[in-house]
């Protein structure tokens, strides 16, 4: 019998994509509510209840709320919101963490799915922790720039819409300015910093794609690493994982630019390190798509390994995103 799997939330920008990623697969059965009841209490208690593994594609504190409504002890939790992502008793979703996450993803009960800047900061820093290049103390600094897609409908309709005054043609923004964005704990947790990231997100006007830096002054470093050492590492870290590659550093010297589009409809995180060794200096750079590796893709991935399935499944085809409708979450 195939597993019965319900998406609380499945109207907004992550869960609209999982869905149409998981419908039609003969692998497992979408349970819906109709949208007359999507906002029933009482219908989506039973929903979480009769499924084996829920979605939750909510905010916050709408995320800990459905998870009170979870009685069945049998049912199994993917959390797509920011609520559980250092919490105690919940697995991180990021397969490729290190050698053994895949297992405690396959077993979990609850999993925290990642955060889009988060997934590359930590796919970039962690290696370079666990191998000692990195000390825990060090004070890193990370640039981001995504999507208005990562906004979410508001953000959305606010650049699609010609109507909405002053937003329409604006092409870039820098937020966060308190330095105090919700990704940070999760960086630093999982990346093994003890000294909080300083963390610059923006958006750009594009639908989707994301690209993160983490600039080092490699000369400051004890024992003043190369760039050649960093890629070494990043590359024999992710050696055989299927959705985080590593670019030869010939390859990445061949660009003369990186678009944050190149990824996009996939499950990728693809990782480059640029470096000027007269001046002592080197940028790590992570590119992929914020609605695949970094929300709906990473969904499915987690999904598939908690079912038994090939971690692929449904992955490996590019995958072209469903209209949004703004004002319809």
């Amino acid at each position: 019998m195939n597993a019965k799997i319900f998406i609380d939330g499945e109207a907004g920008t992550t869960g609209l994509q999982i869905r149409t990623r998981l419908e039609g697969r003969k692998d497992i059965e979408l349970i819906n509510l109709t949208d007359i009841n999507r906002k029933n209490i009482d219908q989506r208690r039973q929903k979480l209840n009769d499924c084996d593994i829920a979605i939750l594609c909510l905010p916050d504190d709408a995320a800990r709320e459905a998870l009170k409504l979870i009685v069945n002890t049998d049912t199994r939790v993917i959390d797509a919101s920011t609520a559980h992502r250092i919490s105690d008793g919940w697995v991180y979703g990021m397969p490729e963490l290190d050698s053994k996450q895949v297992k405690r993803i396959a077993v979990a009960k609850r999993v925290s799915n990642p955060g889009c800047y988060a997934i590359a900061s930590v796919g970039l820093l962690r290696p370079l922790v666990a191998e000692g290049l990195l000390p825990d103390d060090w004070p890193v600094t990370i640039n981001a720039i995504s999507g208005y897609s990562g906004g979410g409908k508001s953000l959305i309709a606010e650049f699609e819409k010609a109507t909405v005054p002053n937003h329409s043609e604006v092409p870039f923004f820098v937020y966060g300015l308190d330095l105090d964005h919700k990704h940070v704990p999760e960086i630093a947790v999982w990346s093994g910093l003890r000294v909080r990231p300083l963390f610059v997100p923006s958006v750009g006007r594009f639908l989707q794609g994301m690209i993160v830096q983490v600039p080092l002054h490699l000369a400051a470093f004890p024992g003043n690493p190369s760039a050649a050492q960093i890629h070494t590492i990043l590359s024999d870290y992710y050696a055989g994982k299927r959705f985080v590659k590593v670019a030869s550093m010939d390859a990445t010297l061949e660009l003369n630019r990186l678009q944050p589009e190149v990824l996009n409809g996939t499950n990728e995180l693809r990782l480059h390190v640029v470096a000027n060794e007269c001046l002592g200096q080197a940028n790590l750079i992570a590119v992929l798509d914020n609605l695949g590796k970094g929300a709906s893709g990473q969904v499915v991935q987690n999904l598939n390994i908690m079912l038994g399935l090939r971690e692929g499944t449904g992955l490996e085809e590019k995958f072209n995103m469903p209209a949004i409708v703004s004002g319809s979450a």
